[in-house]
């Protein structure tokens, strides 16, 4: 049946039982982490979010993993989510998280551009390969990055693996929502800013996974990536996993030996 309620076909916690406490741990947790370990601060820009939480890891720095959150490019930051660099710190991974102006004040194609600057800036201050992930509209910010003519080619040579976690790579469905109300997306930039109608940069890896109990929406515009790719001859495949939605996918994340751990870093492939 074809859709007819974007609306619910892009609604996540309205499906999700005791969703809310997903969203009160999700700080908490970060919060834990910080009794521990203080982030620094880097600025890649004049404004207000334009800044970096960077980890460093206690052992010797193997390499930089950089993570988008998400948010449908409205709301969260790095003090929701910096509990998901506790995994790839663990493995020697200095961990930054990208704060990034939200809409309606910036649109996604401005994002899209913070987003490319502020791993710049990240990749300047830690030496060694780069990793990227980033969840939801995050995994959508991190496959732009694997797009040709955004990250500058010394950097983008650096990229080992880009991880979207639970991404939407085709923003043309978003134009029907109500949330389109604060994007404010257009048919030309959501065209420009799909991942999916874009072509990737040579050499890159990249894995698109999602919960196998996600709305069907996210699950198709996984596949929907790595189908579309692969045609394009890129090196990508698709990754279910069985049980999760997209709340819970990304706990994966916060564990050294957690599945999106070890997949980031090549440690263990399903």
């Amino acid at each position: 049946m074809p859709i007819t309620d974007w609306d619910d076909a892009y609604a996540n916690a309205a499906h999700i039982p005791d969703a809310e406490r997903f969203l009160t741990d999700w700080p908490a947790r970060t919060a834990a982490l910080r009794t521990g370990i203080t982030p620094g601060r880097l600025r890649y820009g004049p404004g207000a979010r334009q800044t970096i939480d960077l980890y460093r890891p206690e052992s010797a720095i193997q390499g930089l993993t950089v993570i988008v959150h998400g948010g449908y490019w409205m709301r969260f930051s790095p003090d929701d989510f910096g509990f998901l660099a506790e995994g790839p710190l663990a493995h020697g991974q200095a961990v930054a998280l990208v704060r990034y102006t939200l809409a309606p004040d910036a649109r996604i194609a401005a994002i899209t551009a913070e987003v490319a600057a502020a791993i710049g800036v990240a990749a300047e201050a830690v030496s060694g390969p780069v990793t990227l992930t980033g969840h939801s509209a995050g995994g959508h910010l991190v496959t732009r990055m694997a797009c040709r003519g955004v990250l500058q080619d010394a950097l983008a040579d650096r990229v080992t693996h880009v991880v979207s976690v639970s991404g939407v790579h085709d923003l043309r469905p978003l134009l029907r929502t109500q949330m389109n109300e604060t994007l404010q997306l257009d048919p030309a930039e959501a065209e420009v800013e799909s991942p999916a109608l874009l072509i990737p940069r040579d050499g890159l890896r990249v894995t698109c996974v999602v919960g196998g109990n996600e709305r069907p929406e996210f699950i198709r515009q996984t596949d929907l990536l790595a189908n579309v790719w692969w045609g394009l001859g890129a090196e990508v495949r698709a990754v279910h996993l069985p049980g999760l939605h997209h709340f819970d996918v990304i706990d994966g994340l916060a564990a050294p030996d957690g599945d999106l751990t070890r997949m980031l870093l090549d440690q263990s492939l399903p």
